[in-house]
């Protein structure tokens, strides 16, 4: 019997394949705890459009991503920190900071965890890399000045 699995079955697949199962493991097993579908033509219709969904989903991030890419690639965004005695920032310029002062100054929304920069504890230039998507990257600088 051919089946459409709903979730990952150890043995059988992963979730939206189609896979042939016997009968009595499909009506005993997997139909009645809702692991799979019967492969009619309507479940089929509804897995091939699931599949140019994803498809297209993933088309526009990376077309979002390379917008943003060249948005942002050899920019700079400006932060700025109280320093003590000798320059040094009471505290760090962290991710967080970077990725708000992008959505202000650029209007682009970029999460923390995509931005990598080294420790920045004082005031000059340093460089950023921005992972926008898988193979896409911008790089960044951070220009931080005194409040």
């Amino acid at each position: 019997m051919k089946v459409v699995l709903l979730a990952d079955v150890k043995g059988s697949g992963k979730k939206g394949e189609l896979v042939n199962v016997s009968d009595g493991y499909a009506r005993n097993f997997l139909l009645p705890r809702k692991l799979a579908k019967e492969a009619s033509a309507q479940v089929m219709n509804e897995l091939k459009n699931a599949q140019a969904a994803a498809e297209h989903r993933v088309q526009v991030e990376k077309e979002n991503a390379a917008a943003a890419k060249s948005r942002l690639d050899g920019r700079s965004v400006k932060i700025t920190g109280k320093a003590g005695q000798g320059g040094k920032l009471f505290g760090s310029v962290t991710a967080k900071e970077i990725a708000e002062a992008i959505r202000a100054q650029y209007g682009i929304e970029i999460d923390k965890r995509r931005v990598e920069a080294g420790d920045i504890k004082s005031f000059g230039t340093f460089p950023c890399e921005l992972k926008l998507y898988t193979g896409i990257s911008a790089k960044m600088y951070v220009v931080v000045g005194e409040a």
